[in-house]
């Protein structure tokens, strides 16, 4: 066979040289040939080219091993299902026809050889593999898309329960990978049980719910850290039954096998093989195979993953534990399992990824596409679609979420019912970024970027999380986005579109917003506080260090006799009077706040003379009336070309300022000059009092002498 061919390539195993060379003479100008002599020799070369081969020409009697013996073999190593074979023979036995048929066999053709003949079987059979192959890869790209989105659900699913429960948020995946290799290990090892690909899937699948009924336990309990109580335990294992209870009241797909899985699997997986589990106390075989493999998986992955009431054990430690009973009594079968794969648990836990997942429901899908040869190729492509359609549309009724899909070609939009119910929406939209009512539900500029960050993504990371306030029913609430990219397999790749869920987080990004607003602003006043408003002018100076700044601090004259003579609530309305007459007073971008006591603090920016600035804001605050307390105000004040884009020397400058308006008698402003510093300097504190600047002073404010 030459190198570089691009030709088909043939098989020929005859044991009489004159045979191959009249067929390598019929077909040679069009097809690579490889001959062999006997059985044997087929076996290895199918072994070493089956990635090449496109037929084999297979002669019934040759020294060693027949054709027969050929086909068991590739029957064996499900080569048959990839290589069509045409059996040779000069004998027309109909036992022999109709048991190369049996084992596989594509076509038969007698010698002699009539060469128009064997032209045309052989072209009809490499055309028709051909497009068996490419109906098979159809499929597969057909399936893609919604493998990925059920594959998203149960990440979705593993992410609800687990973040309630505080886990590591891969225990979902864990015991699906386990559950399917426990599954696949007591097929082929046992003769007690037998289960299909599809059965695999089904399972692993379902193993996905498993704890399910978490999401109605106290979070108190399900995150406790030291050892629970008889009542607290009592309470956690309702989870079995109450996960059971949410599929079995499910209003549709009740019929479904897999939500009949499932419900076992919530229902019994705390049930031990000797009869102490629980809810139900069911013993031995009375608990379903597929609610017993799920348990040990989740027994498994509890003992060598951290929790919050325990560290992890070694996997060595976890499956002496087990073997020796100490976890409950589980199948012996079961146990031989785990026992068997201990070797490879490990390495398949850690090698798991999403485009690993993906690969193995791929390769699911294309053994059962040539397993189930009785349907044809239309049939069972419907029923695999219908498959992944009921698959997803049940992941999605089990949560209020919004779960969409979106294609970039053709421009298409689908939303699971639910979200199109809460949207108002069709389930289908087309041209999505045409349609009136779907561009309505966000602001063009969060479309945009949602849009972007997508597009920005890559094969390796597609995942994005956006936060954006989307319309439901005509109020406009915040909402987190969480979406991965889908992208083709060319080089460079395309990008095709995203699947992914909206949740609804305004009620908690409101709290957070308010929990905000009470940190970072006085709660009496509605001001900034100190320490915000000094993070903000630092951040504002740091950003802009060629501008020029000024800092003013004021103080309420005689504020303590407020207090003597009408009460500290009524001290605490002139305060408020004061925020209120300072915010109408400063302009949009100044900085007002209150800084401790009567003391409060304003920050502004100018690019000419600040003076004038500072005067009418001095002359808006000062001299006014709250009911019979007249207001006076103390300011000081302090510019950057003095102290630089120094928060500290900023603020100490228009300390002084203030306190020289003080020693002066009050009611009226002043602005730093060094001078300031020498006079204070010279006092010396008077019966023991020591000065006390801005922010920390008495009942009066200001500074003591």
């Amino acid at each position: 066979m030459g190198r570089g061919s691009k030709n088909p390539c043939i098989l020929i195993a005859d044991d009489s040289e004159m045979n191959r060379s009249i067929l390598e003479d019929m077909l040679g100008d069009e097809y690579d040939i490889i001959e062999v002599e006997d059985g044997e020799q087929a076996v290895e070369a199918i072994r070493r080219h089956k990635a090449e081969l496109s037929l084999i020409l297979l002669d019934i009697v040759m020294p060693r091993m027949d054709g027969f013996g050929v086909l068991a073999q590739m029957n064996d190593n499900h080569w048959i299902e990839d290589i069509p074979v045409i059996m040779i023979s000069a004998e027309s036995n109909p036992g022999n026809i109709e048991r190369a048929y049996e084992l596989g066999a594509t076509d038969f053709i007698s010698r002699p050889f009539d060469a128009l003949i064997v032209h045309h079987r052989v072209v009809n059979t490499i055309l028709l593999y051909t497009k068996q192959k490419k109906l098979i890869d159809l499929v597969a790209d057909q399936i893609y898309e919604k493998e990925l989105s059920s594959t998203l659900m149960i990440d979705i699913l593993s992410h609800i329960v687990e973040f309630r429960n505080g886990e590591s948020g891969l225990h979902v995946r864990h015991v699906n990978i386990l559950t399917e290799m426990f599954l696949r290990h007591l097929s082929s090892h046992t003769e007690h049980y037998r289960f299909s690909q599809s059965e695999i899937s089904l399972i692993s699948t379902a193993s996905a719910l498993h704890d399910i009924g978490k999401i109605a336990i106290r979070e108190e309990i399900l995150n406790k850290p030291g050892r629970l109580t008889t009542e607290e335990f009592e309470e956690m294992k309702k989870h079995s039954a109450i996960g059971a209870q949410m599929l079995k009241e499910l209003p549709i797909h009740q019929e479904e096998p897999l939500v009949k899985v499932a419900y076992e699997i919530c229902r019994w997986h705390h049930e031990r093989y000797d009869g102490r589990g629980y809810p139900d106390g069911l013993k031995g075989d009375e608990i379903p195979i597929a609610a017993q493999i799920v348990a040990l998986a989740d027994v498994y992955d509890a003992l060598t993953s951290e929790r919050v009431y325990k560290p992890a054990f070694s996997h060595e430690k976890a499956v002496e534990m087990i073997s020796e009973g100490q976890c409950g009594a589980f199948n012996p079968l079961l146990i031989t399992c785990l026992q068997a794969l201990s070797g490879s648990i490990q390495k398949e836990l850690r090698n798991d990824t999403p485009a690993r997942a993906q690969q193995r429901e791929m390769r699911n899908i294309a053994e059962e596409l040539l397993r189930h040869k009785e349907l044809t190729a239309s049939e069972r492509t419907l029923q695999l679609l219908e498959h992944e359609r009921m698959k997803y549309n049940f992941f999605a009724s089990l949560t209020d979420e919004i779960q969409f899909e979106y294609t970039v070609a053709p421009a298409m939009v689908t939303l699971s019912a639910q979200g199109a119910s809460q949207l108002n929406l069709p389930e289908i939209i087309m041209d999505p970024l045409h349609n009136q009512a779907a561009t309505a539900l966000m602001d063009e500029k969060e479309q945009a970027d949602l849009s972007q960050a997508l597009r920005d993504t890559t094969p390796e990371h597609p995942i994005v999380r956006y936060d954006c306030r989307i319309t439901f029913q005509g109020e406009r609430r915040w909402t987190r986005i969480i979406a991965r990219a889908t992208w083709s397999q060319d080089e460079p790749p395309q990008y095709l579109g995203a699947i992914g869920k909206a949740i609804d987080i305004h009620d908690s990004h409101v709290k957070l917003s308010k929990l905000e607003q009470m940190a970072s602003h006085d709660r009496l006043t509605g001001l900034l506080n100190h320490a915000t408003a000094r993070e903000q002018i630092e951040a504002r100076m740091e950003a802009r260090p060629h501008n020029q700044f000024a800092l003013a601090l004021l103080d309420l004259d005689h504020f303590k006799s407020a207090n003597d003579t009408y009460g500290h609530a009524f001290g605490d309305q002139v305060l408020i009077h004061m925020a209120e007459a300072l915010q109408q007073s400063v302009r949009i971008g100044d900085i007002a706040a209150r800084i401790g006591g009567d003391e409060f603090l304003i920050f502004l920016e100018y690019s000419q003379d600040v003076e004038p600035v500072i005067q009418r804001i001095y002359s808006a605050i000062n001299g006014g009336q709250y009911e019979n307390f007249r207001i006076s105000v103390s300011m000081g004040v302090s510019c950057s070309q003095e102290a630089g884009n120094d928060y500290t020397a900023l603020f100490n400058m228009a300390d002084h300022a203030l306190y020289a308006v003080k020693r002066a008698g009050r009611g009226q402003y002043r602005f730093y000059n060094s001078r300031m510093d020498k006079v204070l300097s010279a006092i010396t504190p008077i019966d023991g009092e020591k000065k006390t600047p801005a922010g920390e002073a008495g009942d009066e404010g200001g500074s003591k002498v």
